[in-house]
């Protein structure tokens, strides 16, 4: 069997890594930070917070069980899942609030009470958008995407046709739906893919079945446990993880990756599986002549947002927050546009507040929350501490504004979090936090190849490569790469013995 090198211990990682070992394999991960996770990573307190430092929305559940139940496990045999009900609270402007129920008859009753006839039409939407996910997530998925001949024979040009890839999501919402309530609801998830609505294509109706239909579910104890159980399954299977290691290089002779360099040491393996920033990997760990893409090709790219964080520990309750707000009390299209047509900070800012201790006793001290604010900017801006403190200020105001209490003379845990932090922690372009916006010309085999095309057994995943942003597809991309690593492991196999 092979000694296979896993670069990054984040959701792609800690996939790979799993099935790689589970077929017989040595596997070893690096990870440059201190613990698991990447972007999941979670930051515990002094004074008793725990926070998750990125994904906070727990949606396709059924990739989570496939996941584990790909290993003899289920999720349940790691952790809780709570279905939150609401769903999310959306405000709108004067405090108007619209709670998104769990139930589909009670948020049928909503969409007919807001618009007359609109719950016939989100069946529709429904039934459309269900297809999409059953053939775009359980199957497409899983498609490594190198080439054309993946999609060859006539069901899969059939059910091309039908995910409405060559069609706007911001026209397919409007073809059902009239009243901008509704159609912010349908568009929210569109602001963390990383494009304009009317760019996204409408095969990504599916995120609106995955939120709405298959409910927004929460891990106790957070995306961290997540995590934890990931890392403790690849433990199972034999995996090695050396944290505080950064990888410096990687070690190429005559076309095949014969190792990488960590701390100035060479360590010889026979393959290796980057799932750390895509573009960090080919600049930095790479020659130029071993890199897939040069620098044109990404600064060509649209990527998805940036963020500005807070993480704060506030020492009373906040009766008016449920676990998941979003502030939409300010013009959607207008923020949409000032992250991918004219990059710059908001002039009037949407924002997303989680509240996990609402769900969760142990993520703060007892009688205080635990909030996470969060607010989508373009990649590559300038960054610095005033205009943090500027946008934080915006966001309080909003936020006490609404709840009709004071919070700042509360704050006792305060930690912010954005552009700069992106890249010093995880080497992301731009500082972008999702990877590549999910435009037509950035979908399937058109994104970033898993598969270097001049060193034969160096593989990629993570979000910049196939199937795209999120934590569900980058539990995925971990599976597509493992596999087709392990497929050409055993060509050589074969090749060596004839």
């Amino acid at each position: 069997m092979a000694r296979i090198a896993v670069i990054g211990a984040g959701f792609s990682g800690l996939s790979a890594a799993s099935y790689l070992t589970a077929v017989g394999h040595e596997v070893q991960v690096f990870e440059k930070n201190a613990s698991a996770g990447g972007r999941a990573r979670q930051l515990k307190t002094d004074n008793g917070y725990t926070f998750d430092m990125g994904p906070s929305w727990y949606w396709m559940p059924d990739i989570f069980e496939r996941f584990f139940n790909d290993f003899g496990y289920s999720v349940s045999d790691f952790y809780d899942l709570k279905l939150l009900d609401p769903s999310f609270d959306i405000i709108f402007d004067n405090k108007e609030v619209m709670g998104i129920p769990e139930s589909y008859p009670a948020l049928r009753f909503l969409f007919e009470s807001i618009e007359p006839g609109s719950s016939l039409q989100l069946d529709k939407f429904m039934e459309e958008a269900e297809y999409k996910y059953d053939i775009g997530m359980r199957a497409f998925s899983y498609m490594p995407g190198l080439s054309l001949a993946e999609f060859a024979d006539i069901r899969s040009i059939h059910r091309a046709l039908r995910l409405n890839l060559f069609s706007s999501f911001s026209s397919h919402v409007r073809k059902y739906f009239t009243h901008p309530k509704l159609i912010a609801l349908m568009e929210f998830p569109i602001l963390f893919l990383g494009a304009m609505p009317r760019d996204t294509p409408a095969l990504y109706s599916l995120m609106n079945y995955a939120g709405l239909k298959l409910g927004t579910w929460y891990p106790l104890g957070g995306f961290g446990q997540v995590i934890s159980s990931m890392q403790e399954l690849a433990y199972r299977n034999g995996v090695e993880f050396f944290f505080n290691s950064p990888v410096e290089k990687i070690l190429i002779k005559d076309n095949q990756a014969t190792g990488i360099m960590v701390d100035g040491i060479h360590l010889p393996f026979d393959a290796v599986l980057a799932t750390a920033d895509y573009q960090y990997v080919e600049r930095v760990l790479l020659p130029k002549s071993a890199a897939n893409y040069r620098e044109s090709y990404w600064q060509r790219k649209t990527f998805a947002p940036s963020c500005l964080i807070y993480f704060l520990g506030i020492s009373k309750k906040i009766n008016k927050l449920n676990h998941h707000t979003l502030f939409f009390d300010e013009d959607l299209t207008q923020h949409a546009k000032e992250i991918y047509k004219a990059p710059q900070w908001p002039t009037k800012p949407l924002f997303y507040v989680c509240c996990t201790s609402r769900s969760d006793n142990g993520v703060a001290p007892a009688g205080h929350e635990n909030l996470f604010l969060l607010m989508p900017i373009a990649p590559a801006l300038c960054d610095n501490e005033n205009l943090r403190e500027t946008y934080f200020e915006i966001m309080m105001k909003r936020i006490e504004n609404y709840t009709g209490t004071d919070i700042r003379p509360y704050i006792d845990y305060k930690k912010s979090y954005s552009v700069s932090d992106f890249i010093d922690d995880y080497h992301t372009y731009k500082g972008n936090a999702y990877g590549l916006a999910n435009t037509l010309f950035q979908t399937a085999i058109l994104k970033p190849k898993i598969k270097n095309k001049k060193i034969k057994n160096l593989f990629y995943a993570g979000q910049l490569t196939v199937p795209g942003p999120g934590v569900p597809p980058s539990l995925i991309s971990g599976k597509i790469a493992a596999t087709q690593l392990i497929k050409h492991l055993n060509i050589q196999k074969h090749e060596a013995v004839i």
